[in-house]
């Protein structure tokens, strides 16, 4: 953590800082800068994060300057009603829980898969590397048609577009870099539509769509689509080995998991901010007035922490299952792939807990190296024993 860092990417291991909850329970709304150095205000309690989410016509996706002027077209996050209506009601069909539930049986595979290659790389192993990161990424490349096998290249460009330490033309370059990569294979579902979700929208909307739109949604529902749940299956895991009275509660109820994946969301809140809206004309928030033209900026973790949110919001508890958080945002950018994700939770931690009734860190004294420049925080390896 560096002080250097934009206040709202501040953390201190799994917690935001407390300069962060200060700012929340004090002014409520602060004057911060954001990663690219324009001056911004960070709404932080849960009813004002709500309200922001919630109102398009005040706080716009479209008008946020975009730095480096990186692809846009079929970018959902950076996009107002009507452009965004449209995309998200051709895509919306492919997130239901109905139509998730059907993946189980796969995803189930999938984890098994992982969780015997994470057992055969023997102790000590990185749970990142054998089973964080290829889960959600073998069930977004077989959802969408992408590649298996360009994983390692796909994560690589992912990292260096999340990573805020980086130069912006280095970020604005991997965009690009992804942007092509996935032309390619829009290329291909064009010519010849599989039964993958490209292939479903090129059949079924083809003439709604532009090559480049699937592009920027397909792009940036691969980044997306292992980027999070990757991070949170690592802090996941982190979360319960620190906390064994949690972790034992787990073990001897397994129906506990759907609260306890509530609360790892609400609790870890892995995206640090949602991308930042523009003020269409003066606005008031929290009693605060914010001129028209000005950025604003969403804690997600200290909404998710907000007192007015749940009693005792520092506490780690798996058993309340918190209803209301922001973890997946609000409103009509609430994330697509929700339900996704907490299938791909709700399967793979109960699962590694069973395989691994001893798992513990290799070194509980080791350092962890988290990724405190990303806006995805998570864990770069997570070296356990079982």
């Amino acid at each position: 953590m560096t002080e250097a860092m934009p206040l709202h990417m501040r953390r201190n291991g799994l917690n935001p800082v407390a300069e962060l909850a200060k700012a929340r329970d004090g002014e409520g709304v602060v004057r911060v800068e954001t990663p690219f150095g324009l001056p911004a205000y960070l709404v932080s309690r849960k009813e004002d994060v709500r309200e922001v989410l919630a109102d398009p016509a005040r706080f716009s996706s479209a008008l946020t300057p975009i730095p480096g002027d990186g692809p846009t077209a079929g970018q959902l996050i950076r996009l107002d009603p009507p452009d965004h209506t449209r995309l998200r009601r051709l895509l919306t069909p492919e997130f239901t829980v109905r139509r998730m539930n059907r993946l189980e049986p796969r995803i189930t595979e999938i984890v098994q898969a992982a969780l015997d290659d994470l057992e055969r790389a023997g102790r000590p192993a990185d749970l990142v590397t054998h089973f964080a990161l290829p889960v959600p990424s073998l069930v977004i490349c077989e959802l969408l048609g992408v590649p298996y096998a360009d994983r390692g290249e796909f994560h690589a460009r992912a990292v260096r577009i999340l990573d805020s330490s980086l130069p912006m033309d280095q970020r604005v370059a991997a965009q690009r870099e992804d942007h092509d990569y996935m032309a390619g294979l829009v290329a291909r579902a064009l010519a010849d539509p599989g039964e993958d979700m490209l292939g479903m929208l090129v059949r079924e909307h083809g003439d709604d769509l532009t090559s480049d739109e699937l592009t920027g949604v397909a792009s940036l529902l691969l980044l997306a689509g292992h980027e999070t749940t990757a991070n949170m299956l690592g802090l996941g895991t982190l979360a319960l080995l620190w906390h064994q009275d949690q972790l034992a509660m787990l073990r001897e109820d397994p129906g506990l998991i759907e609260p306890a994946v509530e609360e790892l969301l609400r609790w870890l809140s892995v995206v640090q901010s949602l991308p930042p809206r523009t003020t269409t004309a003066d606005a008031e928030i929290g009693g605060h007035r914010i001129p028209a033209g000005s950025l604003v900026i969403c804690s997600i973790p200290a909404a998710n922490r907000d007192p007015a949110l749940i009693d005792d919001p520092e506490t780690f508890d798996i058993t309340r299952g918190t209803t209301g958080h922001v973890a997946f945002g609000h409103g009509p950018h609430h994330c697509l792939g929700a339900p996704l994700a907490r299938m791909e939770l709700r399967i793979a931690l109960p699962a590694l807990l069973r395989r691994f009734p001893g798992l513990a860190l290799a070194d509980p004294a080791e350092p962890l190296d988290f990724r405190v420049f990303s806006l995805v925080y998570g864990v770069r390896a997570l070296r356990v024993t079982w």
